[in-house]
């Protein structure tokens, strides 16, 4: 399993590089276009939609991310992570502590456009500005999910939603957050934004991005627990499904974009 894990993320890792330092940004967007389908795909599957249905899904998911590729739209990417940051700052923290199960399927579609839409266009716009700041803060969900994994697994006693995520603990959470900490010190040395006006408050945004995270996969944990699956599908194996491998960014990436994108949209000074 542990193998299987390793090799799916060389071979994902090895293409998303080539991608993301390769492809022109057209080319990078519509490159990205599968995630939508897949994703869009495997929420259709939690939600138990027919195959008509689940067709229909993912041409309406996949519409504003054409309409976002070849025209400008800055205004819909913002209001996509405005929306989004909404959701996950304070909606979902009530959902998960009272761990609702929502049974409207129209409801729950539009939850999938909040979790999905949104974490593609994070991924163009963040690229956009700069492929290393992508890379920067992808590097701390990557890198709090490594470690609270293998801290977990190494140290893990009491558990952090034993409800939802049975395998999450404490020990691993607290270890996550720490060696995200590292990660940003040794990032910040090195760092391609000291001269940005937001540099203290962007590594103070990617410290809040660990914790965020992990939100973002205890929702998930919890879609599939209530549909009474164990992975989202079996795309990518030893990690399930798209939604299973970015379900931690789907809570993080869109606030990273839009503290990017505000400058930009009220003519600020840049972040980058």
């Amino acid at each position: 399993m542990l193998r299987d894990r390793i090799f799916t993320a060389t071979i994902l890792l090895t293409f998303f590089l080539g991608a993301l330092f390769f492809l022109s940004g057209l080319w990078w967007s519509i490159a990205l276009l599968p995630l939508l389908v897949f994703g869009a795909v495997e929420w259709a599957n939690i939600c138990m939609l027919s195959r008509l249905e689940k067709s229909l899904y993912c041409l309406l998911m996949i519409l504003p991310a054409i309409a976002m590729i070849f025209w400008n739209l800055e205004g819909m990417h913002f209001f996509l992570y405005t929306l989004s940051g909404f959701f996950w700052l304070t909606f979902v923290p009530i959902w998960l502590y009272y761990r609702w199960h929502f049974r409207n399927k129209l409801f729950m579609l539009i939850v999938g456009f909040l979790l999905i839409l949104p974490t593609w266009s994070a991924f163009v716009m963040l690229r956009f500005f700069d492929s290393f700041l992508l890379l920067s803060v992808l590097g701390v969900i990557w890198t709090a999910d490594i470690a609270a994994y293998f801290i977990g697994r190494r140290w893990g006693v009491h558990k952090l939603a034993k409800k939802i995520s049975p395998g999450k603990t404490w020990e691993g959470f607290i270890g996550a957050v720490i060696v995200v900490v590292l990660y940003l010190a040794l990032l910040k040395q090195f760092a391609f934004l000291k001269n940005s006006p937001y540099v203290d408050q962007f590594y103070l945004l990617m410290l809040c991005l660990a914790p965020m995270s992990v939100l973002g996969d205890l929702f998930e944990s919890l879609m599939k627990r209530q549909a009474g699956i164990k992975d989202s599908g079996s795309l990518l194996p030893g990690h399930g499904g798209v939604l299973d491998r970015i379900d931690a960014l789907t809570s993080t990436l869109p606030l990273a974009a839009l503290f990017c994108m505000i400058p930009w949209y009220f003519d600020l000074p840049k972040v980058m």
